[in-house]
């Protein structure tokens, strides 16, 4: 059991922190909450003292003997420093180093991971001075649990809300259960799209967004794998802190082979979860942009190479690298998974229906079916971070299944 400090501050999402805090006791985690004085204009601190049973801290200066060796020992005692909501001006004082409370002078002074879950306005979370503080936390190693989309409290829609409670104890819970699980596991993750050029002005591109292969190369630094990320042309920004050995950018089809194929050999898996552009220009890109005219435009597309297809040819009869390929699919989802997964001749396909709204593309959550040779595991809608670990877990079972069957660990 760890003992997590609960960071509460003033945004309508307050209440939710409740349920984070029993959610976290399911886990086994004891909890203290530590409130700002605007955090408790929304819920109240004997919430939180019923639920912890604990002494909420809400004053940086509270009286009394032995108040101060109490909080100082809060510091060296938490497992986690997880602050629910965090709003734009908690961000952007712990970025700043500003101690005008105990919560942000207990982040100066703890030693512990700090995880953060931001709600606010969608104008104020899109600001670049929020995104700036946001960044500068990430560089400092600080992890974040993605904000959702939908109905904000100020009567918008849009991305802002605090993200759902579950998904913010189960985001909590993979760093404080973290137990180096894939130290030593050199992995190599593709994320993103492949443009196929036309000129030097159009492409054909696709709608993926990098963000599922983000997170799984993010997840398995965080779980001591050494990660190797190629990455197509996303406009996200690579996690800081996440313990990448390299990130090697590509563009097309091609050039992610070349990548792939090139490092496969010595990796100990290869998670392809990048949306790969099935066909390309026949004769290329064209040197100079393509001038319109009043008739049609046609373009001749031939296949491009399957990567997955290939790394499991040339892997033959061996066990590694342990490949996992990724199906997006609008129909027959498990059916053309596994079809996939015997004519790929790997050993995971991680399958989801790309036509549901809130999964899939462009979106922060998803919704996937594992299947193996074994069986299938349905993992329903949840955080694109944290169906990353699920996703991790699985392959962490093949490899010590591969290894009790008698294949060397590297």
């Amino acid at each position: 059991m760890a003992l997590v400090a609960l960071g509460v501050t003033g945004g309508i999402g307050a209440y939710k922190a409740v349920e984070v805090a029993r959610g976290l006791q399911k886990h086994g985690h004891d909890v203290v909450a530590i409130m700002t004085a605007t955090a408790q204009r929304f819920v109240g601190p004997l919430t939180f003292e019923a639920i912890t049973r604990h002494r909420v801290i809400t004053d940086q200066f509270e009286p009394g003997a032995n108040a101060e060796i109490e909080h100082i020992a809060l510091t060296t005692q938490a497992a986690l420093l997880l602050v629910v909501p965090a709003t734009a001006n908690t961000i952007a004082r712990l970025a700043h180093g500003v101690a005008d409370d105990f919560l942000t002078s207990f982040y100066l002074a703890t030693r512990a991971p700090v995880l953060i879950a931001p709600a606010m306005n969608t104008n104020m979370l899109e600001h670049p001075a929020v995104q700036a503080n946001a960044a500068t936390l990430a560089a400092r190693g600080v992890q974040f649990v993605d904000p959702g989309s939908g109905f904000l409290a100020c009567g918008w829609i849009g991305t802002g809300r605090l993200a759902e409670p579950e998904d913010i104890v189960a985001a909590a819970d993979l760093i404080l259960s973290r137990s180096d699980t894939m130290k030593g596991i050199r992995v190599l993750v593709t994320a993103g799209p492949t443009y196929e050029d036309i000129d030097p002005v159009r492409y054909v591109g696709n709608r993926s967004s990098g963000r599922m292969g983000l997170a799984l190369a993010q997840q398995a630094g965080r779980r001591g794998a050494e990660v190797t990320l190629v990455l197509g042309p996303s406009s996200l920004q690579v996690p800081e802190g996440a313990g990448l050995a390299a990130v090697v950018r590509v563009r097309s089809a091609a050039d992610m082979h070349a990548a792939v194929t090139a490092r496969a050999a010595q990796q100990d898996v290869v998670i392809m979860a990048a949306a790969v552009a099935d066909y390309t220009l026949a004769d290329g890109a064209k040197p100079q942009k393509v001038a319109k005219d009043e008739g049609n435009l046609t373009l001749t597309l031939v296949r491009t190479r399957d990567i997955l297809a290939d790394l499991g040819h040339a892997r033959g009869d061996r066990r590694t690298p342990l490949l996992v390929g990724f199906a997006a699919e609008t129909s027959d989802v498990v059916a053309r998974a596994r079809a996939k997964l015997a004519r790929k001749q790997v050993d995971l396909i991680v399958a989801n229906d790309v036509s549901r709204v809130d999964a899939g593309f462009e979106v922060e959550t998803n919704a996937a079916t594992l299947v193996a040779a074994d069986g299938i595991e349905e993992l329903p809608l949840q955080q694109k971070t944290t169906l990353a670990g699920r996703i991790l877990d699985r392959v962490s079972r093949l490899l010590t299944e591969g290894r009790t069957e008698g294949t060397p660990a590297r």
